[in-house]
């Protein structure tokens, strides 16, 4: 399993209640950038439109090599996930603060995979928490060296 991109962000700024592994509807442009690790997730969410999960503002970015069938950068992508996954994930969606955020972006057995997860944001106290919780551990370690 290779790694393409992060979303560090989505680690601090949201509580990560479920995580799901979907396939990716690309190009064939699409997969050669993301091979050369052009491609960013930070500022991407999904959403669910008639009964399918898409996902916005994902930047892959255009292949130099590409000629002028070269794809869009900022498309729409829909996500793959079986109908049994969607519907669990329509309930909880509905439910007030809850929404969907690619946590990774990697390639399985060849095929681009997004670990899309299901978050609730945080508040600015829980953010503290995190930090203060972050910088005891360091010190522990440091401790113990």
């Amino acid at each position: 399993m290779e790694i393409i991109a992060k979303n560090r962000k989505a680690y601090f700024q949201y509580e990560i209640l479920e995580k799901f592994e979907t396939g990716i509807v690309l190009t064939g442009t699409e997969v050669k950038s993301i091979r050369n690790k052009d491609v960013s997730i930070n500022e991407s969410f999904a959403h669910i439109d008639h009964g399918e999960v898409f996902i916005h503002e994902m930047h892959i970015g255009q292949y130099k090599q590409g000629n002028r069938q070269n794809h869009e950068p900022k498309r729409l992508r829909k996500l793959l996930l079986h109908k049994r996954e969607i519907n669990k994930i329509v309930g909880k969606v509905k439910q007030k603060g809850y929404t969907m955020v690619p946590l990774s972006l990697y390639f399985k057995e060849g095929r681009v995979k997004v670990e899309l997860a299901l978050v609730r944001g945080k508040t600015t106290i829980d953010k503290r928490d995190d930090i203060k919780k972050r910088t005891i551990e360091r010190e522990i370690q440091r401790a113990m060296r």
